[in-house]
């Protein structure tokens, strides 16, 4: 599991370390870390040119330190002071005995920009002196390897209002912050440097994860104990909706698939192991209901998604069923029954009244408390957050193939069969959206190593891929 903590949480977690340790103990074995890192990614170190942007914080003195590191392996280091006078004297003394310069400007040869301009106390945009240092950065191609975060980025949020720092690493110490799922950090690596941190209500699975999680049938098992997985999505207009939904149902290892509704022949012409009915009063018993792809806004679609409120089982509300919802939120007051909600943006705004802002994760929690419901957030970073004091989910794509038309029928048929299976919502929605960004990853890449666009129909054939490369 990857947790993620504030940045109080970090600075309560580093004291004991900073007075058990000798005077600048701590930062130099961050330094040290950083150092390693940034001679990876290197390759070799000797005669290669890094250049460190300095500010006045501590993060200025692990960039001081991680160059005089580098300096000492063969490294040719020069920093850049935003602000001579506050910079950290110590490491400043220790990077120019290296032989470290003092420069003006970023040398031309640079290998590697260091920014330690700011670190987790910092807030706001790149002030003018260290934008202009990192525009000309950037325009030189020079890759720039963050020291905790990218200055100019929100570490709670992740959000940039402003001139910031794109790396493409940033290493970070002790414990990953928010930023490091929500904003813009290249690739992300993480050095132990003692920190003695409980698990956090902030998290995101990884494979092992998702593994433990998955519902694997045992000797003993049926095709009702693995789950029934009732679907109520698409229409005369939106018959593929269908297709896709009960298809992913299928795939994400449901016993039993029951669909209702008007698209029964083109979803039995693709599963036909489905059991079709033309309406959900003869579908038969089910562990879950999603409702919503692909169904409408009429009153049939609002008496389906009744009915299935109405039904002591868990409920996955999307799309259209979303819509309705929205005008009637009274629909899911006072439920027994986990129900999960899907919106993308803008649906989300018209449940909660305004979309999403910079903290997606804040806006989350309160639409999920609002209702007392499990709230699922679509992006590139899905947020999945539960009422009350429960955890928060964070499912970092790295891509965006899975934003196509259609995607999140899939997601929601992953996501009722686990529920139909008996997974907590919360745990539920976040093992879903990892294998459903696993089957993206993995569809764009089908037959080759060059990603290609791909298509919820392919996303949903390399569901069982991907939880083979999971299980």
């Amino acid at each position: 599991m990857r947790y993620y903590y504030t940045a109080d949480a970090i600075r309560d977690a580093e004291a004991p370390l900073l007075a058990a340790l000798p005077d600048g103990g701590l930062m130099r074995r961050a330094a040290f870390g950083l150092a390693t890192a940034i001679a990876r990614e290197l390759g070799t170190v000797t005669a290669r040119s890094v250049c460190a942007v300095v500010g006045s914080g501590d993060n200025g003195g692990d960039a001081l330190w991680a160059a005089t590191f580098l300096r000492r392996r063969g490294a040719r280091a020069t920093a850049i002071l935003l602000n001579p006078e506050r910079a950290h004297q110590k490491a400043l003394a220790a990077f120019l005995r290296s032989g470290g310069r003092v420069v003006e400007s970023v040398p031309v040869a640079t290998d590697v920009v260091i920014d330690g301009v700011v670190g987790i106390s910092g807030s706001g945009p790149l002030r003018p002196a260290a934008a202009e240092v990192f525009d000309a950065v950037e325009h030189a191609g020079i890759p720039v390897v963050a020291v905790d975060l990218p200055s100019g980025v929100d570490v709670h949020t992740g959000a940039a209002e402003g001139p910031h720092v794109t790396p493409t690493l940033t290493v970070t110490f002790g414990g990953l912050k928010p930023v490091h799922a929500l904003g813009d950090c290249g690739r992300v690596e993480l050095i132990d440097i003692g920190l003695d941190l409980p698990p956090s209500d902030v998290m995101g699975l990884e494979p092992a994860d998702v593994a433990a999680l998955w519902p694997v049938p045992g000797p003993e098992d049926d095709k009702y104990t693995q789950g029934v997985t009732g679907v109520m999505a698409g229409s005369s207009a939106y018959p593929g909706a269908a297709v896709l939904c009960t298809g992913a149902a299928v795939a994400a290892t449901s016993g039993m698939v029951r669909y209702a509704g008007s698209a029964g022949p083109q979803v039995l012409s693709q599963w036909p192991e489905v059991i079709a009915t033309p309406g959900y009063a003869t579908a038969g018993r089910v562990q879950s209901w999603v409702v919503g792809p692909g169904l409408g806004t009429d009153e049939a679609g609002a008496a389906a998604l009744c009915f299935a409120l109405e039904a002591d089982v868990p409920v996955i509300v999307d799309a259209d069923a979303l819509t309705i919802l929205s005008a009637h939120p009274d629909l899911v007051a006072n439920r027994r029954a986990p129900t999960v909600l899907t919106p993308h943006a803008g649906e989300f705004a018209r449940l909660a009244g305004s979309p999403p802002g910079d903290d997606r994760v804040a806006d989350t929690r309160r639409l999920a408390d609002r209702l007392g419901v499990t709230v699922l957030l679509k992006g590139n970073v899905t947020v999945v957050a539960e009422p009350g004091s429960g955890p928060v989910y964070l499912n970092v794509a790295g891509q965006s193939w899975a934003a196509t038309a259609g995607s999140g029928d899939v997601l929601s048929g992953v996501i009722g069969a686990l529920l139909a299976k008996g997974l907590a919502p919360g745990e539920a929605a976040a093992a879903a959206a990892f294998v459903h960004a696993r089957a993206a990853d993995l569809s764009a890449l089908d037959p080759g190593p060059a990603a290609a666009p791909t298509s919820s129909s392919r996303i949903l054939a390399h569901l069982r891929t991907a939880l083979a490369s999971i299980l």
